[in-house]
Parts: structure tokens; sequence; C-alpha cells
């Protein structure tokens, strides 16, 4: 019963469109995006978990919906973050540049950042404590959450995926030889999501963070970090909305899995 509540809490919240023809959306709803700031994503965590790593949405295309947020390349060709409307790649090597609009993604999720909440960090956490801080700041466990962090960080370890051929592997195969980086003592930016538990299968509940340096040279997915100083800022939304690959190797992905341990080793 508790699963069917939460289940259909999500139901109220998710706004499931089939998809118009690129641009057509976003044209008319633009203006409704800003001022409900509506969370964007574009396929699904399990579709990737599953190997679905065709590109069905162009960077030019995600823009239109958002100018902060995170996910993946073509191919599955490294990490993406974006904020203050720039788009990032890093690379398998850890090192990042600018995102082309030509290039594409089979997963993101994108909204236009504007936080409600602020603060500063005044004492050094550990990756535990600064979620369990963030905790602090959320009204609800039920809404769903962008972050933003600047700061220093005294330790940063964060992964990158290369580059996939066909056919291609489950992303838990990808990760078991995941390159890994190490900083110290980097300044940087941290940005992600916080999503409902009952979002599993189409997000990643909990915390699902990307790092880029200050110098924008370098980053990746955060596998853990220490923060000594900094400012978050948070922005909670009601409005999820969510579009699927209309063809594909999408179409014929089995989606009905129950992946939560396989998720929970992938991001580790």
């Amino acid at each position: 019963m508790f699963i069917e509540e939460k289940f259909i809490q999500f139901l109220h919240a998710l706004q499931l469109h089939r998809r118009l023809p690129r641009g057509t959306h976003s044209r008319v709803h633009e203006s409704d995006h800003q001022r409900t700031h509506e969370i964007f994503q574009t396929s699904t965590i399990n579709a990737l978990l599953e190997g679905v790593f065709d590109g069905d949405m162009t960077y030019g295309q995600l823009r239109e919906h958002g100018d902060f947020g995170l996910g993946t390349f073509n191919a599955l060709d490294g990490e993406m973050i974006a904020f203050d409307g720039m788009f990032f790649q890093i690379k398998s090597d850890g090192t990042a540049s600018l995102v082309d609009d030509a290039q594409q993604t089979p997963f993101a999720v994108v909204q236009f950042f504007e936080p409600e909440v602020a603060r500063g960090l005044d004492r050094a956490m550990d990756y535990a404590q600064l979620k369990a801080y963030l905790h602090t700041l959320i009204p609800s466990t039920n809404f769903f959450y962008a972050i933003r962090i600047d700061g220093l960080f005294t330790y940063m370890k964060t992964r990158s995926v290369p580059r996939q051929t066909k056919p291609y592997p489950p992303l838990i195969e990808i990760t078991k030889t995941q390159p890994v980086f190490e900083f110290s003592d980097v300044s940087g930016t941290l940005v992600g999501f916080c999503f409902p538990d009952y979002a599993q299968g189409i997000n990643v509940p909990g915390y699902h963070l990307h790092f880029l340096s200050e110098d924008r040279k370098a980053g990746g997915h955060i596998l853990d970090c220490r923060v000594q100083r900094g400012t978050v800022r948070v922005e909670h939304t009601s409005n999820f909305h969510m579009e699927l690959p209309t063809q594909g190797t999408f179409l014929g992905a089995d989606l009905s899995k129950d992946q939560r341990e396989t998720l929970h080793r992938a991001e580790e």
C-alpha cells in the first residue's frame, strides 16, 4: 500500500507528454518553463542502465528547456554538467570542454535555475555530512530539488565514462572499469538534483551530483568529496516533465526490472 501511494504521488507530479515535433513544445511553453521552474528530462535512468546510449535529442534542443543540469552524451561519451547557461562535457580522461549544440544526449536533466535558498558553508563537511546538511534545507523529500554549491573542496573524487561502441553493454559493466579522478584543494562548482524515492526507475533517487573545477578544465560525476567552505543554493519544484525517445533501442528495452541495486553500484 505504501508503494502504491508513493507511485500515485509520483504520477501527480509527473507530466508525461507525447513528444511533439522538435521545437514546437518549447516555443509554446517557454514562458511556462521559466514561470513554474519545471525540471525537464529526456529518457529514463533505467533505459541508461539497460544500455540505451544513442542520443535522441541535440544539446541545442535541450538548451530550450534549461540552463542548468547534468546528463551524458551519445554513445555514453562522458559526463555533462551545465550552469550559468554553459554546457560542459567531461571526457573519459577527465578534461572538460564546451558542448556544441549539434551534439546529442540519450539522457539529461535540466531546468532554468532560480534558487530560493542560499546558505554559506562555514565548516568542513565530508560527503555524507554535506548530504545530511542539504537535507536540512529541503521542506519535504517528496519534491524535486536542484542544487548548486560553489566552494573550495579539500578533496574531490569523480569519474567519467568512455565512449562506447555497439553492441552497447549495460552501464554497470562500463562503470566496473570507469576512469576515476582525485583532486586536492580544488575550487569549483557542484551541480545536481535530489529526486524522491518514488522516482525510482525514472531518475536517481536521492542526490545525483556532478562537478566542474573553477578553471573549467576538469570534473565529472561525484563519487566522494570534502568541502572546506562555500555557498549552497537550492531550488525546489513540484513540476517535472519527461520526454521519451520515439524510436531506436529504447522501444525494445526491458524497463520493468527493479534496478535499485544495480543503480546503486553504478553510481558508486
